[in-house]
């Protein structure tokens, strides 16, 4: 949803212009001084700027000025100066477009959508489309560093997001802990290294929406603290070993290869 922000001293012209945007499902921010509207021009995001240009504070003209120094968001200038030499100025210092009060608010949205349309046009021709990967519900943004799981969006650690990533680009491949430190923190691992270990678990955490059993090989423990059955698939690491040292595993089970390694194989996400 496109963010504005609407910098208008008259409240009751604010609010009108807010009123119909919102109609439009537009997200509208309200600004009443040329300085504070400045600010947070400059301090946040937003898709397109609406302009007054006779503003208590900072005129608009200088806001303009200010704004497209370091931004490229359009912006809208909405004033009752009809001369034509403050609608050059204005567009000389880097306002897209000129509104003159009073102005129909129909117009005024059509004008916003045509602007955003072109500045979208504009912004994809020249970037190259995001790196994407997309796995059964899980979708990875390589570009932004961003996951979703199933439509939501999930947040994670560097780490975590490249851990993730890797394990995604080498699907139904087996890799040891010191494998994936090595390849992930591009680093030797030396001795007892629990930092791959404590990665997998908040992944699963994050990823598993309703984790599957592992019906493939019906690897069943029984646990006498719960009194009930689980699966191996549902350990951690610590717990997988002292059970293959008892030789309680049985062979098989998709989601551990042995007692130091990890593949993501019959995951729902993979």
């Amino acid at each position: 949803m496109s963010r504005i922000l609407i910098i208008e001293d008259e409240e009751s012209i604010a609010e009108l212009e807010r009123d119909y945007l919102e109609l439009s499902d537009f997200t509208v921010v309200i600004e009443n001084n040329g300085l504070t509207g400045e600010k947070r021009a400059l301090e946040e995001d937003f898709d397109l700027i609406l302009l007054d240009l006779m503003l208590p504070g900072e005129d608009g003209f200088t806001v303009c000025s200010h704004v497209r120094a370091k931004k490229n968001v359009p912006i809208l200038m909405v004033t009752a100066k009809k001369e034509d030499i403050d609608k050059i100025r204005g567009l000389g210092l880097g306002a897209d477009d000129y509104i003159t009060k009073p102005f129909s608010p129909s117009e005024l949205v059509a004008r916003v959508k045509a602007h955003l349309a072109r500045y979208e046009r504009l912004v994809g021709a020249g970037q190259a489309a995001n790196d994407i990967i997309e796995i059964r519900g899980l979708k990875i943004d390589k570009t932004a560093r961003r996951v979703w799981v199933n439509g939501e969006e999930k947040m994670f650690t560097t780490k975590e997001f490249d851990l993730l990533t890797f394990l995604a680009e080498h699907p139904n491949h087996v890799y040891s802990k010191d494998e994936l430190f090595s390849k992930v923190w591009n680093m030797a691992a030396y001795g007892e290294n629990a930092t791959v270990t404590v990665h997998i678990k908040k992944i699963r955490e994050k990823i598993e929406t309703d984790p599957p059993e592992c019906d493939t090989c019906n690897n069943y423990e029984w646990d006498e603290d719960t009194q009930e059955y689980f699966c191996a698939a549902d350990m951690d690491e610590d717990d997988y070993g002292r059970l293959m040292q008892e030789g309680k595993h049985h062979s098989g089970c998709p989601y551990w290869q042995s007692d130091d390694e990890y593949a993501v194989v019959r995951h729902q996400a993979f």
